[in-house]
């Protein structure tokens, strides 16, 4: 016979004591519905698919006819929007959510060849700057950091439509199975190029241009955190640098700071820590950075 480490009434106050506890939190946050990540995750490879069958099929039903798996993808996005949408209501043709959910959809395929365009320049940009590459078809396949940014540009069109949850969550999926981290409101032009890709950091308020290319452990990141005066922070503002067009950042640099401009056609070495910026056509090295801080020691 089994040994119960607990018994069946301390199991039961423990879940007492956690429904409570989200009841509490529920009052001072909304909170959308339960969500597994598993059918967010499907749903991604399998739109991968669709947007690159020759290179990706994903787990979609190939001996279902094209449009029929179309239809399929997005019915099943609708179900995910309506999930995190602010409701309460199951998902039938009674909910007056679900008509908003269907929208939003139809919104987001009416954006799919587009989306297919960016990522493929950014697979365009990852051929020309590795000359380990064979070919659009292993870069797409194989490279985590194309895969992260596609991701992105999946969540970032669905931010722009105002979908809740989803987009973040989908960013976090393609965060823990590459180790980049881009934060799905980021703004990030064409052919963006992520070279290896492990420790890359991208937060909400960053802008970056065309042609940027990034090496692993870069983060461009928040300098610091305003407060108001209660002590509570400030939200929705810039806290994250722009890169302009044109722009190479090395392995293990970090850029803090709204304020932070990294002028067009720069070189960021390695190991550089920037929270100020500079200006277009600037190569910074650690070396540069270091006399860059003496001369400020030296004025203060």
């Amino acid at each position: 016979m089994r040994n119960r480490a607990l018994s069946s009434d301390q199991l039961s106050e423990i879940l007492r004591q956690l429904r409570e506890g989200e009841a509490d939190i529920r009052t001072r946050h909304a909170l959308s519905r339960a969500m597994s990540r598993e059918p967010i995750r499907q749903w991604i490879r399998d739109i991968e698919a669709l947007l690159f069958p020759h290179c990706l099929m994903g787990n979609l039903d190939t001996a279902a006819p094209p449009l029929e798996r179309a239809e399929e993808l997005l019915w099943r996005l609708t179900a995910l929007i309506h999930q995190v949408s602010d409701h309460r209501c199951e998902m039938d043709s009674l909910c007056p959510e679900l008509a908003k959910a269907e929208d939003i959809a139809r919104a987001f395929f009416l954006a799919l060849p587009e989306i297919q365009h960016e990522a493929l320049t950014d697979a365009e940009a990852a051929y020309e700057g590795d000359p380990a590459a064979k070919g659009l078809t292993e870069i797409i396949s194989t490279y985590p950091g194309f895969y992260a940014t596609l991701v992105y540009r999946l969540a970032h069109r669905l931010v722009t439509l105002g979908v809740p949850l989803l987009p973040r969550m989908m960013t976090e999926i393609a965060h823990s199975e590459t180790g980049i981290d881009i934060h799905p409101g980021a703004q990030i032009g064409l052919y963006f190029f992520i070279d290896h890709g492990t420790g890359v950091v991208i937060g909400e308020t960053t802008e970056i241009g065309d042609r940027v290319t990034l090496y692993q452990g870069v983060t461009l990141g928040a300098l610091n955190f305003p407060h108001d005066q209660e002590g509570r922070l400030i939200r929705g503002t810039k806290r994250h640098p722009t890169i302009e067009h044109d722009v190479v950042i090395y392995s293990e640099a970090t850029i803090l700071g709204g304020n932070t401009v990294i002028g067009h056609d720069s070189v960021i070495g390695g190991n550089v820590w920037l929270t100020e910026s500079v200006p277009p056509f600037s190569k910074v090295t650690t070396k540069s950075t270091i006399a860059l801080r003496t001369r400020q020691d030296s004025v203060t």
